[in-house]
């Protein structure tokens, strides 16, 4: 890259200053990570728009790392973010408004550009399709306060989730409640998803006509998207990514659980792929095909948490296994499928 393309990607891209880091710590920014060395003040170059920022703090000889830390970001061009890290508390905080101004003006005026990492831009599609439906009203409607997702805060929320053997395989991965700063933190609320009840149930009608309900999740999904998500299918698949993110970057438990509710709620439909949603499935299938395609890639498992997903996730026995298994047979099957939802469904078939 020549200088003059450089100096206009730092100008006009966002800034993420983060001062006093301890070395070691590992500190990312969508797919990249960084490993704080002794000059570290942050990260440049970053293209305006919805980022994920996580890190984790590490013991004095870089070979113990805390539970990650992350919050989502909505940037504009140029924007300077800036956080300090708090050495009592061990994590980033924000500064007032005056301090974060005065700092803002230095990093417009390149006074710690040697300082910054840039962020590699070549990994930046891989983030597109990990987000492309996570907006700021998404992140504003599902973050919790004061914006931390970490499963140092989700010791209830875990615990009382019914859990098949892997969320109790992730669990222990996660460490979730057996960090000694987890007791004080558990009070904390979490992310605000969306409840997806796991049984429907209603009144007044038939025990067939309950089971048929209960069969195809597509009248439970209607409710739903006019109930929660104002008829916007799109805002459905942002909490979708949403969850993913802050479980695989991020780490978090209670992420993944409301990832594999809502996974379970569309892969439950039988009429809305055929009838009522087919652009709404079309874009789902597109979006787990991104989400697995990105999350089981060896190349780069243990970078940014992504060790998580292994082939276990597709073997015979999970649940994701025996749900895509049902609805591509259905979808295979029928009469009469849009061209785009069996194209990418013939796609993550192979």
């Amino acid at each position: 890259m020549d200088p003059e393309t450089a100096l206009e990607l730092v100008k006009h891209g966002v800034t993420l200053l983060l001062l006093d880091v301890p070395q070691y710590t590992l500190v990312a920014v969508d797919t990249q990570m960084f490993s704080v060395g002794p000059a570290f003040k942050g990260i440049k170059m970053i293209p305006p728009g919805v980022h994920f920022v996580y890190y984790s703090s590490s013991s004095r000889d870089g070979k113990e790392f805390s539970s990650i830390i992350g919050f989502f970001i909505d940037a504009g061009p140029s924007e300077v973010i800036v956080r300090k890290w708090d050495q009592q508390e061990e994590r980033l905080i924000k500064l007032s408004e005056e301090e974060e101004e005065r700092y803002s003006q230095a990093v417009k005026n390149l006074e710690f550009d040697r300082q910054l990492g840039p962020y590699n831009l070549s990994h930046y599609e891989d983030w597109k399709q990990l987000s492309n439906f996570i907006t700021k009203s998404v992140i504003e409607r599902l973050e919790p306060i004061g914006g931390e997702i970490t499963v140092e805060c989700e010791n209830e929320i875990v615990r009382n989730a019914t859990k098949m053997p892997m969320e109790d395989a992730l669990g222990k991965q996660l460490k979730v409640g057996n960090s000694a700063t987890s007791v004080g933190k558990s009070q904390r609320k979490g992310c605000y998803y969306t409840s997806i009840p796991h049984v429907v149930k209603c009144k007044g009608i038939s025990g067939q006509e309950l089971t048929s309900l209960n069969l195809d999740k597509t009248q439970l999904l209607e409710t739903l998207l006019a109930k929660d998500y104002g008829g916007s299918e799109d805002l459905l698949l942002g909490e979708l990514q949403f969850a993913f993110v802050a479980f695989l970057m991020g780490q978090s438990l209670e992420a993944f659980l409301q990832w594999k509710s809502l996974v379970s709620l569309l892969f439950g439909c039988t009429e809305a792929p055929f009838r009522t949603r087919t652009h709404l499935f079309t874009k789902f299938i597109k979006v787990i095909y991104n989400q697995l395609k990105y999350g089981l890639q060896k190349d780069h498992m243990g970078e940014t948490g992504s060790a998580l997903l292994d082939d276990s996730w597709i073997s015979a026995d999970s649940f994701l296994h025996h749900l895509c298994k049902d609805f591509f047979s259905s979808l295979l099957d029928g009469s009469v499928v849009d061209g785009d939802l069996l194209k990418w469904t013939c796609i993550i078939c192979c």
